[in-house]
C-alpha cells in the first residue's frame, strides 16, 4: 500500500513566466521533516523530487554564489 503524499506550501519561482518557458515550483513538505519538495509546474501529475534541508540549501547557496553559472 504507497502512502499518501503529504502537504507542500508550494511557490512558484520567480524566473518562471506565463508564457510556457521553464516552470519550477518548490516549497517546504508539511510535515515537520523540513524536507523540501520540487516540481514542474507545467505537469503537476508528474514525479515530485524531495530533498533533505540542508541539500537544498546548498543547492540554493550554490546557484547565488554562481556555481552553475555556464
Amino acid at each position: 500500500m504507497s502512502e499518501a503524499f503529504p502537504a507542500v506550501a508550494w511557490h512558484v519561482s520567480t524566473r518562471s513566466n506565463s508564457n510556457g518557458g521553464s516552470c519550477v515550483e518548490a516549497g517546504p513538505v508539511l510535515d515537520g521533516s523540513g524536507r523540501v519538495a520540487v516540481r514542474d509546474s507545467k505537469d503537476r501529475a508528474a514525479a515530485t523530487l524531495v530533498y533533505p534541508a540542508g541539500g537544498w540549501m546548498a543547492f540554493v547557496d550554490g546557484v547565488k554564489g554562481g556555481e552553475f553559472a555556464p
